[in-house]
């Protein structure tokens, strides 16, 4: 275990708990505003749309001309209106989010999983050190008791 005195003294317990608290109360009002949000994808012409939300699909419109495009065609343009539905829905959502978390938006992770790795893992090496400076403080501590 580490032997380095860990100073409790620079940390404000009811300033984190007022932010916890608050970014919950701003997480609770988010969940309504996250479910309201449509994304919405329409091919090159016009022909296909969707509309997309947080629980999946929710609607496709077909524009009567779609009807005269072959199968494959048509399969082609609802793959293209999906994809930017759910560009638009996350664009949205990503938005909400960094409106309540400003620079701590976890969506920004979203399309970047090897940053979020890198944070994952620098933040479980800041947990480690911290938790080896506590279980040493405590080690002195005991053998002071002990003593």
């Amino acid at each position: 275990m580490m032997d380095r005195d860990f100073d409790f003294s620079g940390v404000d317990v009811d300033e984190l708990l007022k932010k916890n608290e608050a970014q919950m109360a701003r997480i609770a009002e988010l969940g309504p505003a996250l479910e309201e949000i449509v994304g919405t994808g329409q091919d090159e012409d016009g022909l296909v749309t969707v509309e997309f939300v947080a629980a999946g699909l929710k609607d496709v419109i077909l524009h009567p001309k779609a009807m005269r495009l072959s199968s494959g065609e048509l399969a082609a343009r609802i793959k293209e209106a999906f994809t930017a539905a759910a560009a638009d829905l996350q664009r949205q959502t990503s938005e909400a989010m960094e409106d309540l978390f400003g620079e701590d938006n976890p969506m920004r992770w979203a399309g970047n999983p090897d940053g979020a790795m890198e944070m994952i893992h620098r933040a479980e090496s800041a947990y480690n050190r911290t938790f080896e400076d506590v279980m040493g403080e405590l080690v002195r501590i005991r053998n002071r008791m002990e003593g």
